[in-house]
């Protein structure tokens, strides 16, 4: 069901063109949408609570523009995703939020990063 839910939101973006760069998302926050940019920088937190992954669009922290983040619980979906997208340019869809100041798109699925 989780799957279905998530394939509608992103097939919904793609059909009515909620595709931001990493400086529109900001103008965009509660949305689903896809946000695109270049990774400039992927990070394992796993000391910190949660051991999230953080995956910084356009710029390193804290002068990213925009940042995907991944919970520890949620790796397991993603190959080595602290290094598999350095330097490439991609998209990510989901809900678009705020993590101190900076717009933030959260993704528990590979599907939701393209």
């Amino acid at each position: 069901m989780k799957q279905v839910l998530l394939l509608s939101i992103i097939a919904t973006s793609l059909l009515f063109g909620n595709n931001y760069t990493t400086k529109e998302a900001s103008r965009h926050i509660g949305k689903h949408a896809t946000v695109c940019g270049m990774v400039s920088e992927e990070y394992y937190a796993k000391r910190s609570n949660g051991q999230p992954t953080f995956i910084n669009l356009d710029g390193r922290y804290p002068n990213q523009k925009f940042t995907i983040f991944i919970l520890g619980k949620n790796r397991h979906n993603f190959s080595s995703a602290e290094r598999s997208y350095n330097g490439k340019t991609i998209c990510v869809t989901g809900l678009i939020t705020w993590h101190k100041g900076i717009p933030l798109i959260k993704v528990s699925d590979k599907s939701q990063i393209r």
